[in-house]
């Protein structure tokens, strides 16, 4: 006799299709603004907590974004070191001291950043996922590369 698992609105398949179709474009907000191992802790916060209220957050227009600021108060308390490792490879395309220079970036210029120039957002996206306005993205967004051409130009170049 098993017993079928049911979310609060008894609807899994509706947020199943939810989970396939968003997931992914939380995940990658999330390790942009806080790094692999935290990003996803908190896109499986956020999820979790979809699921707990799902007969709620199956009824907001940008639910994605209500998500993102739960991930993000959901951390928020565990201050964790943040890592980017950088891989090892001899791709001439990457810069080697990229994954060091991200870190100086506050969260909200690194996963401006990241979501635009790394997987091709445009700042309306980001915006809506952050609940921020498109001007203030663009301004984390000119502020994060100032950050990241002086941390890798270096200043004696």
């Amino acid at each position: 006799m098993g017993a079928d698992i049911q979310g609060p609105s008894g609807d899994e398949e509706e947020f199943t299709a939810f989970v396939v179709s968003h997931e992914s474009r939380l995940r990658r907000a999330f390790v942009a603004a806080y790094g692999a191992q935290r990003g996803r802790e908190a896109t499986a916060e956020a999820l979790a907590f979809a699921w707990e209220h799902w007969g709620r957050i199956s009824q907001m227009d940008n639910a994605s974004g209500y998500l993102f600021r739960v991930g993000r108060s959901r951390t928020r308390l565990r201050r964790a070191v943040l890592t980017f490792v950088p891989k090892e490879h001899n791709d001439p395309i990457v810069e080697p001291g990229l994954a060091l220079a991200l870190k100086t970036l506050s969260a909200r210029q690194r996963t401006a950043v990241v979501l635009v120039h790394g997987f091709g957002w445009t700042l309306r996206e980001v915006g809506e996922l952050t609940g921020t306005k498109v001007t203030t993205v663009q301004n984390h967004l000119e502020r994060g590369f100032a950050k990241l051409r002086h941390a890798l130009e270096g200043e004696d170049r």
